[in-house]
């Protein structure tokens, strides 16, 4: 790729495991023409239950493997790594463009009626100090349910998305914020879209559910525009998987979750 104009390199974006995808899809979709490399370090996931420094020395790791790949920037498309490895990885790459995700507390806080949001979030999200701050921020005028999700990202990374065990855990995490009168929920880790048609099952119509994963790409657009790096190409852009999970059917979840035939990493 050395022979290539910078703005022609690939964006890379890593998670926990395959819950990336869902911020992927908006990056897919604002910026067609961007070439993508997706990481999915699904051999670690979850990253919730893990130490702050354990999980900064998988983004460092994760960042030097795109960075090898040519990634011209990075999107940390899970809100646990955020919280814990963000600071870290642009105080070592303070020239390259980072983009991280937050639970949209918010946008929830605006959108509410009554007043009453709920968060769906990992224990390391929830429990992380940039959450603390964005409650401090935002969450002053509203009351603000949390739910630490235990064991759905791992049905998500098994593909699970309706099945009985997903069910179960989805109904139980759910109640507490609804039995609270929320009228608005976040999906605070980047897993959770991929169950939002049962969210919405179980919840009803009624309440409202927001994620970041579009305000990431927008994020993402306006820091290439800024340093000249959008691609101008005309052609397609095209996105790159790897996976080091030990499933034997990784890929055919990575596909399932993406929705079409995918291009492999080597």
């Amino acid at each position: 790729m050395s022979s290539q104009p910078v703005s022609q390199h690939p964006v890379g974006v890593f998670d926990s495991g395959v819950g990336g995808l869902s911020v992927l899809k908006h990056i897919h979709a604002l910026l067609p023409h961007e070439h993508l490399i997706y990481v999915a370090d699904s051999l670690n996931a979850p990253y919730g239950n893990k130490s702050p420094e354990e999980i900064t020395e998988r983004c460092l790791a994760l960042t030097d493997f795109l960075l090898a790949h040519g990634a011209k920037a990075i999107v940390v498309a899970c809100n646990t790594a955020t919280a814990a490895g963000i600071a870290r990885l642009r105080q070592e790459h303070p020239a390259l463009p980072i983009i991280g995700m937050e639970p949209a507390v918010k946008p929830a806080a605006a959108a509410s009626k009554n007043g009453i949001i709920g968060v769906l979030a990992t224990t390391g999200t929830l429990q992380s100090a940039q959450f603390a701050a964005l409650l401090e921020a935002y969450g002053r005028n509203v009351q603000v349910v949390t739910q630490a999700c235990v064991g759905l990202v791992e049905c998500i990374e098994r593909g699970d998305l309706d099945g009985s065990e997903t069910r179960a855990l989805l109904q139980k995490y759910l109640k507490p914020l609804l039995d609270e009168g929320a009228d608005t929920i976040v999906l605070g880790c980047t897993h959770y879209p991929f169950v939002k048609p049962l969210i919405q099952e179980l919840i009803g119509e009624g309440v409202t559910l927001v994620d970041t994963g579009a305000a990431v790409a927008r994020r993402l657009q306006s820091q290439l525009a800024e340093r000249g790096l959008l691609n101008q190409s005309a052609e397609q852009g095209k996105p790159e998987f790897w996976t080091n999970s030990p499933q034997p059917d990784a890929m055919e979840v990575i596909e399932s979750l993406w929705g079409e035939k995918i291009n492999a990493g080597a």
